[in-house]
């Protein structure tokens, strides 16, 4: 098989996973540096949840670091699993406020592009979690013999 045929679709999957992460990586870093300004609207969000107003830029540094780990290609699957933890303490704050479902179903979808948008763009996720074809061999994956 031609070099140029396996390159194309590795190339249209790097940019859809590029894309892909980009919508969340944008309002995680938004939401982050919000944390940090502190305008009003975010700081009577953050009371009605239940948090005292001196947590808030903690949250925001936490956010923050943790998108800056995702955006790293060498350590975005650290980061995409730091802001899952985040993101399943939003998922919990709403429920125990008792939200509708949009506010507690919205961080779960920032969790899904974020990991989707990894899954594409890294081979090594597809190899250890692959969808359509056989597995590979987890002691090869383990020894550094990556696909």
């Amino acid at each position: 098989m031609p070099s140029g045929s396996q390159t194309a679709p590795v190339s249209k999957m790097l940019w859809a996973g590029r894309i892909l992460s980009t919508l969340p990586v944008l309002f995680l870093l938004l939401d982050g540096a919000m944390k940090l300004v502190q305008p009003a609207p975010i700081v009577e969000a953050t009371v009605r949840l239940g948090y005292p107003t001196s947590v808030i830029p903690g949250l925001g540094i936490v956010l923050l670091a943790c998108t800056i780990v995702y955006v790293i290609p060498r350590t975005a699957v650290l980061g995409a699993v730091l802001l899952t933890g985040y993101l399943g303490g939003a998922v919990a704050t709403h429920v125990r406020v008792g939200e509708g479902p949009f506010p507690v179903l919205f961080p779960v979808i920032v969790g899904m592009m974020l990991w989707g948008g990894l899954y594409l763009r890294n081979g090594q996720l597809r190899a250890l979690m692959p969808w359509r074809s056989a597995p590979a061999q987890p002691q090869e994956w383990l020894r550094g013999n990556r696909p």
